[in-house]
């Protein structure tokens, strides 16, 4: 069996991997998720205004480090596709974890919208899940992949906003 029939992804070209890691990724996290709690939980009332605004935001945000993933870093959001190059211009300027943050944002708007004690709890445990990956995970990753490249920008920008 060849490398390409192993391994399809490698045959997809690189704007195709992205928009499939985006849709795998925080598209269900950020989308389809909070939408199939809002219809399981039947939040009362209609889809509040104020929710919009941040779910705009948290998408802007989350587009634009998609973008520099895709760009400076050659490769895309997905552990199957990840960046060849650390991420470090755009909104990873002022944090580490700037995609992270547009996800929170987004649901934040979702569960504002919708005024959901669900969706409230949803945007918790995401908080917690994204800082243990965050610590536990990606940040050992990176300091092996990218060695003293990574220390210099670990102390330069700090990993959520503060």
């Amino acid at each position: 069996m060849s490398d390409t029939e192993t391994h399809p992804a490698s045959v997809a070209s690189p704007m195709s991997r992205a928009i499939l890691a985006f849709m795998a990724l925080p598209g269900l996290v950020a989308y389809a998720i909070p939408l199939v709690i809002a219809r399981v939980t039947k939040p009362a009332g209609h889809f509040a205004f104020a929710g919009l605004l941040e779910i705009v935001l948290g998408s802007v945000v989350l587009l634009w480090c998609t973008r520099e993933f895709h760009v400076s870093g050659h490769g895309t959001l997905a552990p199957w596709s990840p960046p060849m190059a650390l991420a470090r211009g755009g909104l990873y300027r002022w944090s580490r974890n700037p995609m992270y943050i547009g996800v929170l944002l987004i649901v934040i708007g979702w569960a504002l919208g919708f005024n959901s004690g669900a969706l409230w709890a949803y945007a918790g445990v995401l908080l917690v899940a994204f800082h243990l990956r965050v610590v536990f995970g990606e940040e050992p990753h990176l300091a092996r992949a990218f060695g003293d490249e990574w220390k210099a920008y670990r102390k330069r920008v700090p990993r959520w906003i503060l």
